[in-house]
């Protein structure tokens, strides 16, 4: 999830050069929350502010299905993000790529459990 186009083409160009496929990028939280119902991903990176307002309604689904979350925003306070997601990574724009990559292999290496998040 990500909003702006060149972070988003970044992004998508780094995970896939990590040997993930890229569901997205998707800009809105109503094309989010469609791509998460149609097919679950094995982790998320999230923009906190999208196009259309903010995140959080995606990431509560996604937890409730067990995908790690990362969250790659700006304009969010890690405090409250850990207070609310505790099994959720978090990097605050701009941040190294190789932070990001990271995360993501953490994630994806961690057991999905849907409903809990473990704590990192």
């Amino acid at each position: 999830m990500e909003d702006e186009f060149i972070v988003a083409m970044d992004l998508s160009g780094m995970v896939e050069n990590l040997g993930f496929a890229v569901a997205g990028p998707f800009a809105t939280l109503a094309e989010g929350l469609s791509a998460v119902h149609r097919s679950p991903p094995d982790a998320a990176i999230l923009d906190v502010q999208l196009a259309d307002g903010e995140v959080f309604p995606l990431a509560d689904e996604l937890v409730r299905l067990g995908v790690p979350i990362i969250f790659h925003s700006g304009h969010a306070d890690g405090r409250l993000l850990h207070n609310r997601y505790p099994g959720a990574r978090s990097a605050s724009k701009p941040c190294p790529s190789d932070l990001i990559a990271r995360y993501l292999r953490e994630a994806t290496a961690a057991p999905r459990r849907a409903g809990t998040a473990e704590r990192h």
